[in-house]
């Protein structure tokens, strides 16, 4: 039977009112779609493949705040729960439960380089409520998007690497904590949901499961399963309007993300289900690589607008679908059956408009890449004026959702809408991307993209565990930078994207040759990644690299869905004149601080 854990009297009749008037919050002013809530906390997400550690929780854009429940199962000494850049928890924003042997304290708290965790001077996160079960503790706090404080992490829409740790004994004090001994793990997940009104479906709408076939996960840590679906030769020509995902019921913390993939219409049976990287895996499966639809852990359905839906079916659409599974097994279960996948729901009756998916950013080509030993090197692609001018309908384009790409180096992604030369809005942005968690993201606002516009994409990588140059292609240790939008009408434009000239790059490593005793080969037999990895990486071809892409001409590729390019001169084209930049926003911070406690709060857990 639960039990309510009383407070210490410096804490109570402050937090009484609040716990109190929370709820309401909760329940009215959280969640500001145009259906009421089913639950105060719409979102749900285990933090580690035991179940001992789930969240919950709830956005109010209006108060910028989000209210988070943490159930810990079978509590012992202590948690840690946090934030950080990359996923560690060093360097990380931490809010800390801890008992030693006679009182349970809360606080927040951060930890530095070493992993020692400290208390926090500002109090940000707020403790709101805490109720104890006879197998679990469960934990009501609330913290601010933005706190400006030195040692917050910034909570925005993009991924947030969400961090914990266990204690197993009481500790004497905060400080004799340090997370290099502790019990710890991470899980991805998008904090800041897009909230959008939920459609009503048609009458007619009929759903399809596209599952994996009772997969036995192997007991490795990570695992991309591949599993082709094939549809009735009869299927006709309809509008999927929504999809959600269909997970096996206690593999909730295993099933990462998964994604579906319509093959090419000329393709034969790729018939196939077993690791994506097997050897017999048919080279034709990578064919299908047009995404339909892509579900991340913590995602809620993913509906369509009112007015458009993705075409399947019938003449020119494949029969066959490539169903794309990513297990996250880090304690390495083994003999665990699984039979999740993805919930298509579709209509006969079809909507307004076709909705399309188009690609932006950089070419799968070998010569754009990343020298070796880089933090923070920027590749950008680029969907020029002259594409859009001559491919886009004379009202223009309205992108309502998108997909960023990037293989494993990758650590930023952003695309901005330019006009005029000058930078208007930014269409989608995720400043901690992870490779390993990724989904169709609803954009808060439908981006209208005219012809003569401009669209930029730009993706951050960090090679510095790496000895050669990362080039860019389709392999998992080579490099990507593509967004997938996701937008109404449907035109003839697939891809719009761009790499540096080859004949410019030709250029650069006759430049480095001069200017090195090591030869690059410059013959006509070496190829683009052997010429870069004979690159000797000093700071001039370093920088040199960077400059050739930042000023170099440019081959586009405006391509139709056939893959052949519309008509016209697409070589050795001129980079976007872009004379005017959007600022970087700047945090939100509270106009009014409430009062925080001076240290951490008492917490009487029996």
């Amino acid at each position: 039977m639960a039990r309510w854990v009383s407070l210490s009297m410096r804490e109570a009749a402050s937090m009484y009112g609040t716990a109190v008037a929370i709820f309401f919050v909760i329940l009215v002013a959280a969640l500001q779609g145009s259906v009421p809530p089913k639950s105060p906390f719409p979102y749900h997400i285990p933090l580690d493949s035991k179940g001992v550690l789930k969240l919950s929780w709830n956005v109010s854009y209006v108060q910028e705040t989000i209210h988070f429940q943490l159930s810990v199962r079978d509590f012992r000494a202590g948690v840690l729960f946090g934030m950080s850049d990359r996923g560690e928890l060093e360097n990380a924003d931490l809010v800390v439960l801890w008992t030693d042997g006679n009182r349970a304290y809360f606080a927040d708290t951060w930890s530095d380089q070493k992993g020692q965790i400290h208390l926090d001077t500002q109090q940000d996160y707020q403790l709101l409520q805490a109720q104890e079960t006879s197998d679990s503790l469960s934990l009501l706090f609330k913290r601010s998007f933005a706190t400006c404080d030195p040692k917050d992490y910034l909570i925005e829409d993009d991924t947030v690497h969400l961090v914990y740790g266990i204690l197993e004994e009481p500790v004497q004090s905060l400080e004799a904590i340090n997370t290099s001994g502790l019990q710890t793990g991470l899980q991805l997940v998008q904090l800041l949901k897009t909230e959008v009104p939920t459609p009503a479906m048609p009458e007619d709408v009929q759903k399809m499961d596209l599952k994996a076939p009772e997969v036995t996960i192997p007991g490795e840590e990570t695992t991309y399963w591949c599993h082709v679906i094939e549809l009735s030769q009869s299927f006709s020509r309809h509008h999927i309007i929504m999809y959600e995902a269909i997970v096996t019921e206690g593999n909730e913390a295993l099933v990462h993300h998964m994604e579906v993939f319509q093959c090419t219409a000329e393709l034969d049976n790729p018939d196939f289900s077993g690791p994506c990287d097997s050897k017999m895996k048919p080279d034709r499966l990578n064919y299908c690589r047009h995404v339909l639809a892509a579900w991340a852990l913590g995602a809620k359905p993913f509906y369509y607008p009112e007015e458009a839906g993705i075409a399947f079916g019938g003449p020119g659409f494949s029969r066959y679908l490539r169903l794309e599974i990513h297990y996250h097994n880090p304690l390495k279960i083994q003999g665990r059956q699984d039979s999740s996948g993805i919930r298509l729901y579709y209509t006969a009756t079809l909507r307004r408009f076709d909705a399309g998916i188009m690609e932006l950013g950089l070419v799968y080509t070998p010569v754009m890449a990343i020298p070796p030993r880089e933090t923070a090197f920027v590749l950008t692609g680029y969907c020029t004026d002259k594409c859009t001018q001559l491919a886009l309908p004379p009202h223009g384009i309205h992108i309502f959702a998108s997909q960023l790409h990037t293989h494993l180096t990758g650590r930023k992604v952003v695309t901005v809408l330019a006009r005029d030369g000058q930078e208007r809005k930014i269409v989608n942005r995720d400043n901690h991307y992870s490779p390993h968690f990724q989904e169709i993201r609803m954009l808060k606002k439908i981006v209208s993209v005219h012809p003569g516009d401009v669209l930029i994409t730009s993706c951050t990588y960090n090679t510095d565990d790496r000895e050669v140059a990362t080039v860019g292609g389709f392999g998992i240790h080579e490099e990507m930078c593509v967004n997938y939008v996701h937008y109404y009408p449907k035109t003839d434009l697939e891809l719009c994207k761009s790499a540096v000239d080859p004949g410019f790059l030709q250029k650069y490593f006759h430049l480095v040759n001069r200017f090195n005793s090591e030869e690059v080969c410059t013959c006509p037999q070496a190829s683009v990644p052997e010429q870069f990895t004979s690159v000797p990486w000093n700071s001039f071809s370093r920088e040199t690299l960077k400059a050739l892409y930042n000023y170099a001409p440019i081959s586009m590729h405006c391509n139709k869905s056939s893959a052949v390019r519309f008509q016209g001169e697409w070589d050795l084209q001129p980079l976007p004149k872009i004379i005017s930049t959007l600022k970087e926003p700047t945090p939100n911070c509270p106009a009014h601080r409430a009062p925080g406690p001076a240290g951490p709060t008492v917490v009487n857990i029996g």
